[in-house]
């Protein structure tokens, strides 16, 4: 068990020192996330978890690739599930935010544009505004299949880049939790890693500061949803593939709502907590205690632990 926390510790550690520090080099040369250069920025922040577990695995522990990460491109049904809960989750959301005060439909999508007004340019918004159809609800079908495509193809590469670290490296190494208590742990480091960027307004620009912990609360709702779909589906390609097409379908829950702010609109507000608390306690509920045992590698990672300290955990702890 020692073994496995020190790895683990080891890291998050590497992660963080050097995602943070890329950040804090970033935005010292006073770099702007919504910018092409802070595209770049953000996408190669991505990719550190994934180096990192790379590094740790092969380089240092020598240890196999393939199998212990979950690398897996095997289709089955939980690859279709991971690609498709998402646009479930952005609508039902988009349908919980109308039921909160303040907040209402707006057809034309006169909310979208008040929330981008303080991230843009006035040129970029003029750009933006004359991108948006004659009909604006045309925007809905258009996101949603583009999100679809991007969910499987550029996003889940980029998706790829995180989960290998958060649902492949670590996910093994804290398997000893059992289910419940290493999602629930991966998700708050997970949440917490984002800081950087939420302080200088990604996501919760109205909010920087009081949008850390709305980050990390969203990152530990949706760990045990990945991560199940991660131990389901044998593949942390289908955990890259679900946050893939999260990121890439979250804006219809809000490109036709106007009012409220970005801490009581969208899946990263409270609308999006109350949905996936949703999914989560339907998850628990439908299988209480997911063993390890769909995920081979998994099981015997935890098993291997149990039996050095002679205990018998089989991945079925509950955070109860």
């Amino acid at each position: 068990m020692s073994t496995h926390m020190k790895k683990a510790g080891i890291f998050v550690g590497l992660t963080f020192l050097v995602n943070w520090s890329f950040a804090l080099l970033f935005f010292a040369l006073r770099g702007r996330l919504h910018s092409s250069v802070g595209i770049a920025f953000g996408a190669t922040y991505m990719f550190v978890p994934m180096t990192v577990a790379l590094l740790l695995q092969k380089g240092v522990y020598r240890e196999p690739l393939q199998e212990p990460l979950g690398i897996s491109f095997r289709l089955n049904r939980w690859f279709l599930i991971a690609w498709l809960l998402p646009p479930v989750i952005a609508f039902a959301t988009f349908g919980v935010s109308l039921l909160l005060p303040g907040v209402e439909y707006s057809p034309q999508m006169q909310g979208m544009f008040e929330r981008y007004a303080s991230l843009l340019t006035a040129e970029q918004m003029q750009q933006f505004q004359e991108r948006v159809p004659a009909t604006p609800l045309a925007v809905v079908p258009l996101v949603l299949f583009l999100g679809l495509v991007a969910g499987v193809t550029a996003n889940a590469v980029a998706g790829f880049g995180e989960e290998l670290g958060w649902r492949g490296f670590l996910q093994k190494e804290l398997a000893f939790l059992g289910f419940w208590r290493s999602s629930l742990l991966i998700g708050f480091v997970w949440g917490l890693w984002h800081a950087p960027l939420i302080l200088q307004g990604h996501n919760y620009p109205q909010h920087p500061i009081a949008g850390v912990l709305m980050m990390t609360i969203l990152c530990v709702l949706l760990a045990p949803i990945f991560s199940y779909i991660r131990v389901k589906a044998r593949s942390v390609i289908a955990a890259a593939i679900i946050h893939g097409t999260f990121n890439a379908v979250s804006g219809l829950a809000i490109v036709l709502v106007r009012g409220g702010s970005d801490l009581t609109t969208g899946v990263t507000g409270l609308p999006g907590f109350l949905v996936l608390a949703v999914v989560v306690l339907l998850l628990w509920r439908h299988d209480p205690s997911p063993s390890y045992r769909d995920a081979d590698h998994l099981y015997v990672q935890s098993q291997n632990v149990c039996d050095d300290n002679g205990l018998r955990l089989t991945g079925s702890s509950t955070a109860r």
